[in-house]
C-alpha cells in the first residue's frame, strides 16, 4: 500500500459535509503538524513545575484520596523533575516532547479528569482524528469492536459502519484497547477502558501527548467476509469553538471534563456536521431545522429531544450531550419546554458521554423531575494555609472559612460541606414532569454530569440504566490556574502566568453525595446503575434500538401520574381549585408553603376549595398514592 507523503491531502477532506467541508479541509498530517512544534525554554519549563506545585499541594482537594486509592505520588514526582531541569542546560535539555511526557504522566498518574496539564502552543485547541469511530458491543461471550461511524466522503473497501476491527497496527484490539486505557486517565476500570477505546480514533492535543504513531494500520473484517487492512494517516485540525460558558464567578461553579469536551465538539464535527447548522441558524436567529423524527431545540449542541417506539409503548427520548452553557436558567427552560412536547408517560433522559459543565444546570434540572425536595451536594475545600488564605480574601467563599479556621485546632483535613447551587434555587419551580423517568449512564459521564446521576439516584427521581459498571466518577468543582489568578486575587500571590498558552487545571472543592448515601465522595466511586445493559450490536448500529427498547420495559413497569391545576379562581375569600389526576388518592394543599388543606381524591376530575386565600401569591398541590408523595405541582396565583 502506497503512504501518502506528508504533503498530501486526503482526497475525502474535500467531501465532508458542507458545514464543515472550509474547516477541515484545513487539516493537516501529524508529521507536518509536528515540524518545528516545541518553543519552550528551559526557565519556562521550571517555572510550570513550579506552579504544578502551588496546584498540587496548596489546592488540590483529592491528594490524600489519590495517594491511598492509587499509590501515587504526584508532589514528590514534580519535585523531580524539577530537580532534573536544574540539572540541564539549554545546550542539553531533553526535546520539548519529553518534558510534555513527564508533566502529562504526573498529571495522569491520579486518574483525575479535572486536573490536567494542557500542553501550550502549537497544540492549544488542536484535535488529532481518524475519519471514523470504533465502539465495543458486549453482548456476547467475548467483546467486539466494530465501525460504528464514518465521515462523509472517506471510503475504502469493504469498509463501512458494521465492519469488525480485530486488529490495530498489528496488535489485537483487544490488547490495544488496554494498552491505551492505561495511558489515558480515568477514574475507575470501567472509565479507563472507555477512554481507551475512544482515543483509538481521535484525541485532543491540548490534554494529551499527539499519537505516537503517524499512521495506523486497521485490520477489519469486511461486510463480505473478508478481511482486510485498511492504513490511514492521523490528520490534525482546529477544534470546532467551545461553547459560551458562563462568566464572572459564576464561571467558577464548573464540573466538567475538559477532555470530553473537546472531544465532544470533535465527534459533532466528524459525524453530525447537520448539529453545526444547526447552531448556525441559532446564532443568527433563525429557527434550526430539527433532523427527521426529533424536536428542534434552541440549544442544539445541548440536546437532541426526539419520541421513540419500544416493544413496550411510545416514549420521549431526551440526550443532554453537555451542561456546558452559559445560563443554567436558561438550560431548565429549555429541558423544561422540550419534556412538554415529548410524551408524557415516560420519559428517558440520556447523559451517555456527557462531560459535565455547569454544576447550577445539572443541579437545577432535578427538581423538575420529582415532587420530593432537592437537597444539593455540599462541597469542601482540603484544609491547606493557601486555601484558607484564598477563602479569606474572595466574599463568594466566605461559608466556607470558619470551618477552615478551626481546622488549624482540630487537624480536619476537609473543610465543612456547602453547596454550591443554593437550595431555594434547587426548588424554585419544582416538579414539571410526572410519568416515569429511566436515567441512562456510561463511563464516559463525567463531573457534573455524576452529581446529576448521584442526584438522580439519591432522590429516587427513578431507575438508573447504566451500559457501563459505573460512571466516569469525578466528584469536583474545578478551576484554572489563570481562575485562580483572576477572581482570587491574594498578597503576595503564589500563583504567575503561564507561558506559550499552557494551562492547569485543579480540582479545588469535591462533592459529596445525600441521601441514603450522605457523606460518600463521587470521585473515583462514581454511580453505580441500579440496571445494567450491555450494548449490543443493534444499538450500535441501529441508534440504540436494544437499550431503548430495555429503558422502555422499565417505564412501562411504572404508573403514570398526573397533577394538573386545570383552574384557580378566587372568590369569597377563598382559592377554587379545578384538577386532573391520575393515580392519586390525595391532595395536600399549599398557600405560599403554608399547609391549608387535604383532601382524597378519586383519579379524574377534582374540585378543592381552599380558604384564607385572599393574599396568597401562590399554590402548592402535593398529591399521595398511599401514603407516599408522588407528585408535586405549584402555581403562581
Amino acid at each position: 500500500m502506497a503512504r501518502v507523503t506528508a504533503d498530501t491531502a486526503p482526497e475525502y477532506l474535500s467531501q465532508t459535509a458542507a458545514p464543515v467541508r472550509a474547516h477541515l479541509s484545513a487539516a493537516t498530517q501529524l508529521e507536518t503538524f509536528l515540524t518545528g512544534a516545541g518553543a519552550l525554554t528551559l526557565e519556562q519549563r521550571m517555572l510550570l513545575v513550579d506552579q504544578a506545585l502551588v496546584l498540587m499541594e496548596g489546592n488540590y482537594v483529592h491528594l490524600p484520596l489519590k495517594i491511598a486509592m492509587h499509590a501515587v505520588n504526584p508532589v514528590q514526582r514534580l519535585r523531580l523533575i524539577r530537580r532534573q531541569l536544574e540539572q540541564q542546560t539549554p545546550a542539553i535539555m531533553p526535546p520539548e516532547w519529553m518534558f510534555h511526557s513527564e508533566m502529562s504522566k504526573v498529571f495522569h498518574s491520579i486518574r483525575d479528569l479535572h486536573t490536567n496539564y494542557q500542553l501550550p502552543e502549537p497544540f492549544i485547541g488542536k484535535i488529532a482524528f481518524l475519519p471514523f469511530r470504533v465502539e465495543e458491543c458486549t453482548d456476547g461471550p467475548e467483546p467486539r469492536f466494530l465501525v460504528t461511524r464514518i465521515t462523509q466522503g472517506f471510503s475504502a473497501p469493504g469498509f463501512a459502519p458494521g465492519v469488525e476491527v480485530t486488529h490495530w497496527s498489528g496488535v489485537p484490539i483487544e490488547t490495544a484497547v488496554e494498552l491505551f486505557a492505561a495511558r489515558f486517565a480515568g477514574s475507575n476500570a470501567a472509565a479507563r477502558r472507555s477512554r481507551g477505546i475512544q482515543s483509538l480514533t481521535v484525541r485532543s492535543l491540548s490534554a494529551h501527548l499527539p499519537p505516537f504513531e503517524e499512521w495506523v494500520t486497521v485490520s477489519y473484517t469486511g461486510a463480505d467476509g473478508t478481511p482486510r487492512e485498511l492504513r490511514e494517516n492521523w490528520q490534525v485540525v482546529e477544534n470546532l469553538p467551545p461553547m459560551p460558558g458562563p462568566t464572572g464567578e459564576a464561571a467558577l461553579a464548573m464540573g466538567v471534563d475538559y477532555e470530553a469536551e473537546e472531544i465532544g465538539r470533535a465527534n459533532v464535527m466528524l459525524f453530525v456536521p447537520h448539529v453545526v447548522e444547526q447552531q448556525r441558524a441559532v446564532d443568527s436567529g433563525e429557527t434550526p431545522d430539527s433532523a427527521a423524527g426529533e424536536t428542534a431545540s434552541t440549544m442544539p449542541q445541548v440536546f437532541t429531544a426526539r419520541t421513540v417506539q419500544t416493544p413496550s409503548g411510545t416514549f420521549g427520548h431526551l440526550r443532554i450531550h453537555t451542561f456546558h452553557v452559559d445560563s443554567a436558567d436558561a438550560f431548565v427552560k429549555e429541558f423544561v419546554r422540550l419534556i412538554g412536547l415529548l410524551p408524557q408517560n415516560g420519559l428517558i433522559v440520556d447523559v451517555r458521554d456527557n462531560g459535565g459543565g455547569l454544576v447550577l444546570a445539572s443541579e437545577l434540572t432535578l427538581q423538575t423531575l420529582t415532587p420530593r425536595r432537592i437537597t444539593p451536594e455540599p462541597f469542601q475545600f482540603i484544609n491547606t494555609p493557601l486555601n484558607l488564605r484564598i477563602c479569606r480574601n474572595s466574599p463568594s467563599l466566605r461559608p466556607w472559612v470558619e470551618s477552615m479556621e478551626q481546622a488549624v485546632e482540630t487537624g480536619s483535613t476537609f473543610s465543612a460541606g456547602v453547596p454550591i447551587t443554593p437550595e431555594a434555587r434547587a426548588n424554585a419551580i419544582g416538579q414539571q414532569y410526572f410519568g416515569p423517568v429511566v436515567l441512562i449512564t456510561n463511563a464516559r459521564c463525567y463531573s457534573a454530569t455524576d452529581m446529576f446521576a448521584a442526584g438522580f439516584q439519591d432522590h429516587r427521581i427513578g431507575t438508573v440504566l447504566g451500559t457501563d459498571d459505573n460512571t466516569g466518577a469525578g466528584g469536583a468543582n474545578v478551576v484554572t490556574q489563570g481562575e485562580i489568578m483572576t477572581f482570587f486575587p491574594i498578597p503576595d500571590s503564589p500563583y504567575v502566568p503561564l507561558p506559550n498558552g499552557a494551562g492547569m487545571r485543579v480540582s479545588i472543592r469535591r462533592s459529596l453525595r445525600v441521601g441514603d448515601r450522605a457523606g460518600t465522595p463521587l470521585e473515583d466511586l462514581g454511580v453505580v446503575p441500579d440496571q445494567r445493559h450491555r450494548m449490543t450490536r443493534r444499538d450500535l448500529l441501529e441508534s440504540n434500538v436494544d437499550l431503548l427498547a430495555r429503558a422502555g420495559e422499565l417505564l412501562k413497569a411504572q404508573p403514570v401520574r398526573e397533577l394538573t391545576i386545570t383552574d384557580a379562581t378566587r372568590a369569597d375569600g377563598s382559592l377554587r381549585l379545578k384538577l386532573r389526576t391520575a393515580n392519586i388518592d390525595r391532595l395536600d394543599v399549599y398557600l405560599d408553603r403554608r399547609p391549608r388543606t387535604s383532601v382524597d381524591v378519586p383519579d379524574g376530575q377534582a374540585e378543592v376549595t381552599v380558604p384564607g386565600a385572599t393574599a396568597a401569591r401562590a399554590v402548592r398541590v402535593d398529591g399521595f398514592a398511599r401514603g407516599e408523595l408522588v407528585a408535586s405541582r405549584t402555581q403562581p396565583l
